[in-house]
């Protein structure tokens, strides 16, 4: 069986996406890079994956791909496009007969259009996916003005993987060298060592995310058939004990009693917290913040609500909104909502106005309506970034 060796191109500025690498930025829960390593690692032709990062973020993408056993390097790209791929390629510890390039911002790609691209690479000894345009093409000249209207019926647009044999891809770093041409499209830079490449038509799903507009996209794709949204609901309970200061979503409430706790016992927040958690599937405030570490002995729940969101994002998901009720004899906490609502808000990220608080009392009923303490409960929807 003939084997790829694949190169995984990661080192762009992402000029035109604000300067975030694009890479990184989180997909259906992960970042956009492993959605393309493990499309490539799963086929059996893929002997090894090198990995081109921009320089600060190589080490973060080892251990970002160290579960992988085909990713045999990460290396730091260069200046251009084409000096990062043959730093790549340099990098290759296998000596397979075909290098398969392809953009790590395409993580659509399906194994079909892969498998097919890699048959043709080996069949035709250079080959690109790519799609039919769509659109009708003008060539325009400086001054903004139509010179031509081309053949829509010969137009492709390329995508990636492109494959090509060894050898070939050799011959045109080679070419590239003697004649000092840099080309940003490796079909383009194959073409002008003299070589033909055959177009594999593709999917349009196999999209490039460039744009804002193509991540949200590209979301809306790799969501189809899986749910869209997550709900998380969460419950605390503390006593009301003299001598102790009552906080609420963040705001202290005059009262001649306080709520007991290792933290500053906010039962509104630490609901918050345990809703967020649970809609992440990520445990809950007992498991990340226990009364058994000092560390948090008094802390400011709104500074551990903070680390939650953070948790929250890192873990590919943002929060959509917040709805909570307190359940609590007295104090009258009326006059105080706004001000957690506000307190709430900031800390998540929200507006204030998806953010709702309520308040209610049990009528002198069970632990909360004799007054021994206050209890509150939470419901959120969070969606996978």
């Amino acid at each position: 069986m003939e084997t790829v060796s694949v190169i995984l191109p990661a080192a762009g500025a992402g000029t035109r996406m604000g300067g975030v690498q694009k890479a990184f930025l989180p997909l259906g829960g992960e970042p956009v890079l492993i959605h393309s390593i493990r499309t490539l690692a799963a086929l059996p032709q893929t002997a090894e994956i090198v990995i081109v990062a921009a320089p600060q973020e190589a080490e973060a993408c080892r251990k970002l791909t160290a579960g992988c056993p085909k990713v045999t390097a990460v290396i730091a790209g260069g200046k251009t496009r084409q000096e990062s791929v043959a730093n790549g390629i340099a990098a290759c510890r296998t000596d397979t007969g075909y290098f398969a390039i392809h953009d790590a911002a395409r993580p659509l790609l399906s194994a079909e259009d892969a498998a097919a691209v890699y048959a043709d690479g080996f069949r035709y000894g250079a080959a690109t996916l790519g799609v039919p345009a769509k659109d009708t093409i003008k060539q325009v000249d400086q001054t903004g003005t139509i010179t031509a209207t081309l053949d829509r019926t010969t137009l492709y647009q390329t995508q990636t993987p492109q494959v090509f044999r060894r050898d070939i891809y050799l011959a045109g770093l080679t070419y590239a060298k003697e004649n000092g041409t840099d080309f940003t499209d490796d079909c383009g830079l194959i073409e002008a060592a003299g070589y033909s490449v055959h177009m594999t038509k593709g999917s349009y799903r196999n999209l490039k995310i460039t744009t804002p507009e193509d991540l949200i996209l590209a979301k809306a794709l790799i969501r189809e058939g899986a749910p869209m949204i997550r709900l998380g609901h969460g419950y605390d309970v503390h006593r009301l004990t003299e001598g102790r200061p009552l906080i609420l979503g963040g705001v202290t409430i005059p009262y001649e009693k306080g709520l007991l706790g290792h933290s500053d016992a906010d039962v509104l927040t630490h609901a918050v917290m345990d809703a967020l958690l649970g809609a992440a599937a990520l445990g809950d405030i007992g498991q990340h913040f226990p009364d058994s570490d000092p560390a948090y002995r008094g802390a400011d729940s709104m500074r551990l609500l903070g680390l939650v969101i953070d948790l929250l994002q890192k873990s590919g998901f943002s929060l959509i909104n917040l709805d909570a009720t307190v359940l609590a004899q007295s104090p009258k906490l009326s006059p105080y909502i706004p001000a957690m609502r506000e307190r709430l808000a900031a800390t998540c990220g929200l507006p204030a106005t998806q953010v709702s608080i309520k308040a209610t009392t049990e009528e002198g009923l069970g632990f909360t309506g004799s007054g021994d303490g206050i209890a509150a409960h939470a419901v959120c929807l969070i969606e996978e970034s």
